[in-house]
């Protein structure tokens, strides 16, 4: 079993991956994981924002670049 401390010796690429793999095992294994209650609120919120015309909108390399100066 993997600990925090090996965790956080990967680096992102490698943690990225085993996010990946974790997921797929999930979905292979008929594994049903519900969404938590705050992530549905998340969601309504970002739907009536769209739905109102008030979204804004970014291009992957805007995005890049605000992960980037983070």
């Amino acid at each position: 079993m993997l600990a925090m401390e090996q965790i956080s010796r990967m680096s992102s690429s490698e943690r990225v991956e085993a996010m990946e793999l974790l997921w797929e095992s999930f979905s292979k294994e008929g594994i049903d994981y519900p969404s938590p209650d705050w992530h549905g609120k998340v969601l309504a919120e970002r739907s009536e924002i769209i739905e109102s015309g008030n979204a804004t909108w970014l291009t992957v390399d805007e995005l890049q670049a605000r992960l980037i100066s983070r």
